[in-house]
This record gives C-alpha cells, sequence and structure tokens, in this order.
C-alpha cells in the first residue's frame, strides 16, 4: 500500500474473539478485516467453525512477525479467566473497536 508515495506495512496483530460459546479464540495475521470476515463464513479457522464467532474483543499490534506469534502464544496458554481479565483490562487499538462478528 503506498501512501504519499512511501511504502506503508500493516502491522501484525493479534486478536482475541469471543465465540457465542463463551470460548476464547486467538489468532495472528497480517489483514484483521479479511481474517474476521473468513472467521464469520467459516472459513478462518477450524475453531470458529464448531464455535460461532461473536465478538472481536482484543487486538495488539506488533511490528514483525515473530513478536505477534510469541505474544499469541502467551495468551493461548492463558486460562479462560485470564483472558476474561485481559479483554476487561486492556482496551482494543482505538481503530480496532469492538465490534459483533456474526
Amino acid at each position: 500500500m503506498l501512501r504519499d508515495g512511501v511504502r506503508k506495512t500493516m502491522p501484525y496483530c493479534v486478536y482475541v474473539i469471543l465465540c457465542e460459546d463463551g470460548s476464547f479464540y486467538t489468532g495472528c495475521t497480517k489483514n484483521l478485516d479479511s481474517r474476521v470476515r473468513l472467521h464469520k463464513c467459516g472459513k478462518g479457522a477450524r475453531y470458529t467453525r464448531t464455535h460461532k464467532p461473536k465478538k472481536l474483543v482484543y487486538v495488539e499490534e506488533f511490528k514483525t512477525r515473530g513478536e505477534a506469534m510469541k505474544r499469541e502464544l502467551r495468551i493461548k496458554k492463558l486460562s479462560h479467566k485470564q483472558k476474561l481479565e485481559l479483554t476487561k483490562t486492556k482496551e482494543t487499538q482505538p481503530r480496532y473497536k469492538r465490534k459483533r462478528i456474526g
């Protein structure tokens, strides 16, 4: 993507989706909007095919894929209660307001 003659790189995002059954799905992507659409139509991940996504509740941005993947793994290791606290205490990035998916 070019802006004013300078290539603008998209950040890597780690995101958490609240599913309709109350579980959480954590993922990593370079294009969050596209990935959320894939989850919504059942093509994003095996987990979200059986646990329907309800709401994007958490997003963090990183400059490198490696940083994002490390953070994704740390979040995946959290308990359900810890993930719930994470989504309550740290707001998503302003441009990624919490939004309904389904």
